[in-house]
């Protein structure tokens, strides 16, 4: 394990929390945007001379902060859709989990302005007000997608990112 790759995920992951934390606080998101490209352009660099940041490669905890930051890199949808394929190659060789694979899954997705698989991806309506999934392809399956993944089942998903969420004011 590279224990350094491993540390500054980790502080690269607390940094890109206490951003978004700022954003819900404050309503600023200069600072977000600045974190979220210095990660992507760092992420890029790691998996130039890496390839993707596994278990095997950073550990567990070390893999979820690297799928968090590209889950971040929404300025760089190119760049999301390359990792895509790393993680999907990473699940199929037991090196990432496929709950990862799914919340970046749809969010490639929602940003092609496709149908989301899972239904992780969330808006506000178009007036601010309340948080809502994006559209969701079959969603008679959705219960079976999510649990092939080991996904909650998106009610639970849905109580608990409203309560997280909550109403925005308009």
């Amino acid at each position: 394990m590279n224990h350094d790759l491993a540390a500054e995920l980790h502080r690269r992951a607390e940094q890109d929390q206490a951003a978004r934390r700022r954003l819900l606080e404050t309503g600023a998101a200069d600072d977000l945007l600045l974190v979220d490209a210095d990660n992507t352009a760092w992420l890029k660099q790691v998996i130039a001379q890496h390839g993707w940041p596994g278990i095997t490669l950073v550990g567990e905890q070390g893999a979820d902060e690297a799928w968090l930051l590209a889950q971040h890199a929404d300025r760089d949808p190119g760049f999301q859709r390359q990792v895509l394929v790393l993680l999907q190659d990473a699940v199929a060789a037991g090196d990432a989990l496929p709950r990862h694979l799914a919340y970046l899954t749809d969010r490639v997705l929602v940003a092609s302005g496709e149908l989301q698989e899972y239904g992780t991806q969330y808006t506000h309506d178009s007036d601010g007000g309340n948080l809502r999934p994006h559209p969701v392809r079959d969603p008679a399956q959705l219960v079976t997608r999510r649990a092939c993944v080991g996904l909650e089942p998106a009610a639970e998903a849905d109580l608990r990112m409203r309560e997280r969420y909550p109403r925005k004011a308009v």
